[in-house]
């Protein structure tokens, strides 16, 4: 599963994205590519706003990137930082990468490729709003 994928790749194209960052506030780029169930690879880095809350994820970057590409399934996602070191996607990025990567998504992180559902157990997804709707 995860052998098909070439991290080495995405590790690349997510640290030449990271340097389009927009991080004056913070000073921490982030850059993060994923490829799609069809082999095309996206990409997306953060962009930080002078209201911090309205900063937006490199991995949420990288989802509207995808989406506006026509992209809508998602394989497998690395993120770096500016040295190219792997990072893990906070929560709320990983329920994002949940509705457009499913449990299945790979995950590159320093302890190797990992499922999403590894590290977003039990998560809230589209079936759960499926089950409500048949109750009714």
């Amino acid at each position: 599963m995860s052998s098909e994928i070439d991290f080495a790749a995405l590790r690349r194209a997510a640290r030449e994205v990271m340097a389009r960052a927009y991080a004056p506030y913070s000073g921490f780029p982030v850059g993060a590519a994923a490829v799609g169930v069809e082999g095309h690879i996206v990409r997306g880095c953060n962009v930080e706003n002078v209201s911090y809350g309205l900063g937006v994820c490199a991995e949420v970057a990288l989802v509207s990137a995808a989406v506006s590409s026509g992209v809508r399934q998602l394989r497998a996602i690395s993120v770096c930082d500016a040295h190219g070191r792997i990072l893990t996607p906070c929560g709320r990025c990983r329920q994002v990468l949940l509705e457009f990567g499913g449990p299945g998504m790979i995950v590159d992180t320093v302890h190797g490729p990992r499922a999403l559902a590894e590290l977003l157990p039990d998560a809230f997804g589209p079936a759960d709003l499926d089950r409500v709707g048949e109750a009714r």
